[in-house]
């Protein structure tokens, strides 16, 4: 691995392309949240770890990752890095960013360019930064869903499970075999010849099943997934996929208990397909119009419905897929990631 004051000049040297991170929020004249664009900067953090890498792997979301990673408490910066060098030479950066800043995807080309920029090449594709001209309401704005009640709460309200303590909550990690993922697709796929269902929508029908069967839940209750979907392929005319912003909308799949559990992985797997293809061009625009037409009016008092940490509880649950996501493609000069894992988060 190159050493940390390669790194830390290569950090230096992508912020420019990224102001949003070395940025701040606060709020504007309305009182709804932006980022001001101060170039306040970054938290870094550096620890030298006294055992080698390979006595520590491998590495589970528990409390001892937790030091690896920068605090997220009373914290002003947008993005902190802790870079933690351990005997061997081997490193592992703990990473923390503001979700309201950038989503995943953003974040993973922001890691792409750092790294090329500490192997000493350019960063191609730029960061797309035209915020105004993605987010653009029509002539006139309107809308037809109720985002007031989907994306957003009253601020009065409390989020039903925010007295669950998260020390009651643990982190696992299951891996599936490539093998077993091909028998779950076949599963899905060759009850229903013509249609198609991704890797994602397979893999979530089947767990969706077990984890509800898991919690004996009555068969008259319903149960949903919040499922994060990305805009940038939605929205027309396309956004550029190198869009540095949060543009993630959720999706809801909701089934009845004894409907998820009796009928078929195709029946549930076509529930989360259908629920997920209505988040659509229509959908993004008049969430865009929902924006506008709230100016003035309460856009201060809205308050987003997902918490600042997840902490979704029984009978629903939240599914994100990182697969699209390039962490794989890493490269700081010393080859390509050995893991990356989120921390320990109570989910």
């Amino acid at each position: 691995m190159p050493s940390n004051e390669a790194i830390i000049e290569g950090l230096s040297q992508v912020l420019n392309h990224f102001p949003h991170l070395a940025g701040r929020l606060t709020v504007d004249k309305e009182g709804r949240p932006c980022v001001l664009l101060n170039n306040a900067g970054i938290r870094l953090v550096e620890t030298r770890v006294g055992t080698t890498l390979a006595e520590r792997l491998p590495f589970n979301p528990s409390h001892e990752l937790t030091k690896l990673h920068p605090p997220i408490e009373g914290i002003d910066e947008l993005l902190q890095i802790q870079l933690n060098r351990y005997a061997c030479g081997g490193l592992v950066i703990g990473q923390t960013a503001h979700h309201r800043v950038a989503d995943g995807q953003s974040m993973s080309f922001f890691f792409l360019a750092w790294a090329k920029l500490v192997r000493g090449l350019d960063v191609d594709p730029l960061p797309y930064h035209d915020r105004a001209a993605i987010s653009v309401p029509r002539n006139p704005p309107f809308y037809g869903f109720n985002h007031r009640a989907i994306e957003f709460r009253e601020e009065i309200e409390r989020n039903a499970s925010a007295n669950t303590s998260s020390s009651s909550i643990v982190n696992l990690v299951v891996h599936f075999s490539p093998e077993f993922v091909t028998k779950v697709k076949t599963h899905v796929i060759g009850t229903d010849v013509g249609h198609w269902y991704s890797t994602f929508e397979c893999l979530l029908a089947h767990l969706w099943k077990k984890i509800t069967m898991a919690r004996g839940l009555d068969d008259d209750e319903l149960t949903q997934v919040r499922v994060a979907v990305n805009g940038r392929g939605r929205i027309k005319p396309a956004v550029p996929l190198e869009y540095f912003g949060n543009l993630v909308l959720w999706a809801y799949p909701r089934l009845r208990v004894k409907d998820l559990l009796n009928e078929s992985h195709v029946f549930v797997a076509k529930a989360i397909h259908e629920a997920v293809a209505k988040v659509d061009n229509a959908y993004f625009k008049s969430f865009i119009d929902f924006g506008e037409l709230s100016k003035g009016e309460d856009g201060g008092s809205l308050v987003a419905t997902a918490p600042d940490v997840g902490n979704l509880l029984c009978p629903n649950m939240e599914v994100d897929s990182w697969i699209r996501f390039q962490f794989h493609d890493l490269d700081f000069g010393g080859g390509g990631p050995y893991a990356f894992l989120p921390a320990e988060l109570p989910v």
